[in-house]
């Protein structure tokens, strides 16, 4: 298979929006080197099939990475040349790290040099950004103008939302469920205290962390190959809780996958059901694909002009900000369900956390204002070329590998070799690993990475005695290249 083959229609045709102006993973320990008496509360078993030990990532237990003692200063140097030599060392470390990241969904093709002034000052934008505090070191102007714009890209108005800028896309997620939980409809005025959450199985872990922490009930629904949610399974399960309202997740694209769930197949699967529009609650996780998916032709369009309640999405991923951070946005009419006044700041508490980071949204701000619409679009139209460029790669390799429509995440096979996996910083399970094509990720270094893997695999497989694994059940079998699917 040729890698300049001809490019889906989607791709070819170009990519225009015709409605615009123009986490590292933990440690594992293997059960050999650990007790026997550690609780099981306290851990998680993984098997990895293409190796016969078997690997537990242990929790509370006597397990923790390289740890820098902070050091007492000296009167000479107050401790300067100390901290000097760890940061130096460290900032080697980071860089090279950074050359070899492709499984995580982080855009490292940033430059925020202009902004190391900002870092003199103690932001917080605690409270309601739309209500300025007594705290008046703070970016809530920056805040509202980068709500202001996502606003746009998913067809709100401005007096028709609230929104703020979270420390996480989980943080996002935790805030859209909660208010699906707690609101009063109108004009029924119907509490959901007893609405259930609907979220496929390959869902991002923070939604059943939401279930946990708010003691909800959550039905998990199947998924196809592709990673999206199964709607024939979801209008089962809806049609046996025909008493309950429905708080629902919608995956725009899958922490593993990138599956994209239909939005307009789940809203007609509710109707179906009988759910009416005071009986759901809609909550989109966006976490990377949420910036992307605007751009793109796409059928099932993403916009609050469809009964969708609340969008989250991660700010440093497909945007690059350089520290953790997240869009949450939310029809405005739900908001008095979760909002109160706080006196000591003077403003209204509708947020998760109380203090929040002041300096991301001005590195958002920053780089929305560079780029713009049309230069996050050419950054999309990257990814999904060089994303297919691998595929086809891979393809030409004998590699099992999937990508699905619309994505920048490349589905495979998993590496034999936990060496190997930790190097490109891969994020595997089971026996499939993926690759997040970010828009730092050059052609040169998808290249680079193919040779390393083709190299590693004539010798895992030199000789012919040990085989590929099956991967049909994970990517479907007309993906996979083992030797009972391959042609």
């Amino acid at each position: 298979m040729d890698e300049s083959q001809a490019l889906p229609q989607y791709l070819s045709e170009g990519l225009i929006r015709t409605s615009l102006l123009i986490e590292p993973t933990l440690g594992v320990a293997y059960t050999s080197n650990v007790d026997d008496d550690i609780d099981n509360d306290n851990e998680v078993k993984k098997k990895n099939k293409n190796n016969s030990r078997e690997k537990r990532v242990v929790l509370a237990h006597n397990f923790r990475a390289t740890c820098l003692d902070i050091k007492e200063p000296d009167e000479l140097t107050a401790g300067k040349e100390y901290v000097v030599d760890v940061i130096g060392r460290y900032t080697q470390r980071w860089v090279e790290r950074r050359n070899h990241n492709l499984g995580y969904p982080v855009n490292l093709d940033v430059d925020y040099d202009a902004l190391d002034e900002v870092q003199r000052f103690a932001l917080n934008n605690c409270g309601d950004p739309f209500i300025e505090s007594n705290y008046g070191v703070q970016s809530m102007d920056f805040e509202i103008g980068v709500l202001d714009w996502f606003a746009r890209l998913w067809d709100i108005n401005n007096h028709e939302y609230w929104g703020y800028i979270t420390n996480g896309g989980t943080e996002g997620n935790l805030h859209g469920i909660l208010v699906g939980y707690q609101l009063v409809k109108v004009p029924l005025r119907e509490m959901f205290p007893d609405g259930i959450l609907y979220t496929s199985k390959e869902s991002h872990y923070s939604i059943f962390k939401a279930a946990h922490m708010y003691r909800m009930e959550c039905i998990i629904v199947e998924t196809l190959v592709s990673g999206e949610i199964d709607c024939d399974d979801l209008r089962f399960r809806l049609l046996m809780n025909k008493d309950k309202p429905a708080i629902m997740n919608i995956n725009l694209g899958t922490t593993i996958k990138g599956g994209i769930d239909d939005v307009d197949l789940v809203m007609k699967t509710l109707k179906e059901c009988g759910f009416h529009r005071n009986q759901f609650y809609m909550h989109c996780d966006g976490a990377l694909f949420g910036v992307m998916l605007p751009f793109l032709n796409q059928l099932s369009k993403i916009t609050f002009k469809k009964p969708i309640d609340s969008i989250s999405v991660s700010g440093h991923k497909f945007l690059g900000c350089p520290m953790p951070c997240g869009i949450e946005i939310v029809k405005i009419e739900h908001m008095n369900a979760l909002s109160r006044n706080i006196e000591y700041i003077s403003s209204r508490d509708a947020t998760i956390t109380g203090s929040r980071n002041g300096h991301a949204p001005i590195f958002l701000w920053y780089t929305l204002s560079c780029k713009g619409y049309r230069g996050i679009k050419k950054e999309v139209e990257k990814c999904l070329y060089n994303a297919h460029y691998l595929k086809a790669r891979l393809n030409k390799a004998g590699v099992s590998v999937m990508l699905n429509e619309l994505s920048n995440i490349v589905v495979f096979e998993r590496p034999q070799d936990d060496e190997f996996i930790r190097h490109w910083q891969l994020a595997c399970q089971g026996n499939i690993a993926h690759v997040v094509v970010m828009p730092n990720v050059t052609v040169e270094k998808l290249n680079s990475f193919v040779d390393d893997l083709v190299e590693k695999r004539s010798i895992w497989f030199k000789g012919g005695g040990n085989q590929p694994s099956c991967v049909a059940n994970e990517i479907g079998k007309e993906n996979c290249a083992c030797s009972l699917h391959k042609l």
